[in-house]
């Protein structure tokens, strides 16, 4: 999943912001005066999603996949391989570890597995915050920190956990960042993003630098599986549900992964699996085409450090809804004197409305939508009339109801696409998409826009066969998983 921000997470979802309130700081306006009326209509008809451009967008999803596993470079969608084509049955047994960097903090993770029967005997973890010095020092030293804090972790075992006499520790390492995956357990870092400048890392394996130090850590562990987040994820729920075939987050940022044959990869020069399917990984959030785009989204995307990319992401993520809605309370303002004669300074400011905050308004139902002025007042510091907190929602749903169908829009093209490429093999049986991430999980409205495009693009028949259901927090366990599903002692 890739997410261009020096933000590394989005604050948790529909909790209303406290503390003293600011002074009101404004500006005047401009004269040129519309009506907000105008601009919600125009709001309106630019975010419209009727049902064949749902189609279209699903279509064109599908499209590009398929170009994109012709060849690289083909298609805005890189659908990576993952190298995954063993997925968790059930019957796995033993202690794993896991390990996720992708961001300022990373998180390490034990889990106990005791088979069909007792599954998931006990787990524990532990969240590490990354010292802002190792965010630009050498490799050495950022992966002999993330061992060591790991080594600390390891020393705590004990209890319910056991590792059979004689059997280096595996671990899973989620790992975050534009990543060249060479095989299950080898992958050489591109680029790092989020804030992060590591000098000595860009252009080496990332399994082989963290292996180098967990054994300067006198650490015996080896990685045994290197896996993107959303693949964790599918693996994740896939161990308790064989009927998982695609997984989806949708957080800050966005991506999707699914089971493909390996008949349907012709860029695949390698022998195929036993198993004849592996995961890939679609990088969805690159995706363009026919989406419904609005002057504020083009706006946002001219003053953002990548133009011109992730706009799939930044119509549909969470870390963009709250920055378009801001950009359409600005406009309504300076434009339609929303808020009085003055435009509010603190409205001026790029992200200073997050997502969480569009969310907690919608979920306002007072008959004064005091949520929503108070909200307003945090943020913009401006004192608002029940009017203009309509209006307020009224973007907010707009804004939340696009990027929700154009989301499931997106999740029917890769259905169909699995089902068109198998011949009818998906449609015909249960099929459940996994779901993860906070702006799934904690925007209700969002959520159901979501489900209803699935539904309604699919057909009442068909639709009853297609299960979106949450599985949170898959893609920590689901590393481990796979760690065990590719042990060097299960073969």
């Amino acid at each position: 999943m890739s997410v261009i921000t020096a933000a590394s997470a989005v604050p948790p979802f529909c909790l209303p912001r406290s503390g003293q309130r600011p002074r009101v700081a404004m500006m005047v306006r401009s004269s040129n005066a519309l009506s907000a009326a105008s601009i919600l209509t125009k709001l309106h008809n630019d975010c419209a999603t009727p049902l064949p451009l749902l189609r279209q967008v699903a279509d064109s999803m599908a499209a590009d996949m398929r170009a994109g596993l012709a060849a690289d470079g083909a298609s805005d969608l890189k659908m990576i391989l993952s190298y995954v084509d063993a997925l968790p049955t059930g019957e796995e047994n033993g202690l794993y570890y896991a390990l996720d960097l992708g961001g300022t903090n990373f998180r390490v993770l034990r889990v106990q597995l005791g088979g069909k029967e007792a599954r998931v005997v006990s787990t524990e973890f532990d969240q590490v915050s990354i010292p802002q010095e190792l965010m630009s020092a050498t490799s050495e030293e950022l992966f002999d920190f993330i061992a060591s804090k790991l080594a600390k972790f390891v020393e705590k075992e004990g209890g319910k956990f056991e590792l059979p006499h004689g059997r280096t520790r595996e671990v899973g390492f989620t790992f975050s960042f534009a990543l060249k995956q060479t095989s299950i357990n080898s992958g050489i870092l591109i680029k790092w993003t989020k804030g992060f400048a590591v000098s000595g890392t860009e252009g080496r394996d990332v399994v082989a630098c963290l292996n180098e130090a967990m054994g300067r850590q006198g650490l015996n562990m080896r990685v045994s599986a290197l896996v993107n987040d959303t693949v964790g994820a599918l693996a994740g729920a896939r161990y308790w549900d064989d009927n998982v075939m695609v997984a989806v987050i949708l957080g800050t940022g966005t991506n999707a992964c699914y089971v493909e044959l390996m008949d349907n990869i012709p860029k695949l020069h390698a022998p195929k699996s036993a198993g004849g399917s592996t995961i890939i990984n679609t990088e969805w959030g690159a995706f363009s085409r026919g989406l419904p785009l609005t002057e504020f989204d083009r706006e946002m995307d001219a003053a953002s450090i990548n133009p011109g990319q992730q706009i799939f992401e930044k119509t549909i993520s969470g870390m963009y809804l709250g920055e378009i809605v801001r950009r359409v309370l600005h406009r309504m303002s300076e434009d339609a004197t929303l808020f009085g004669d003055s435009i509010p300074k603190k409205l001026q400011m790029p992200f200073s409305l997050r997502t969480p905050d569009v969310c907690s308004m919608q979920q306002d139902t007072s008959k004064d939508l005091e949520a929503v002025g108070s909200i307003l007042y945090d943020v913009a510091g401006v004192n608002s009339s029940l009017e203009s907190r309509k209006i307020v929602v009224e973007i907010c749903e707009t804004i939340a109801k696009r990027g929700g169908r154009l989301a499931g829009a997106g999740i029917v093209g890769i259905l169909q696409k699995m089902e068109e490429d198998s011949k009818g093999a998906v449609f015909g049986k249960r099929t459940v998409v996994a779901m993860d991430g906070g702006l799934y999980e904690h925007y209700p409205q969002y959520r159901g826009h979501l489900q209803d495009t699935v539904t309604e693009l699919l057909g009442p028949e068909i639709s009853k066969n297609v299960i979106v259901q949450h599985s949170k927090d898959g893609s920590g366990i689901g590393a481990a998983l796979l760690a065990a599903t590719n042990s060097i002692y299960q073969h």
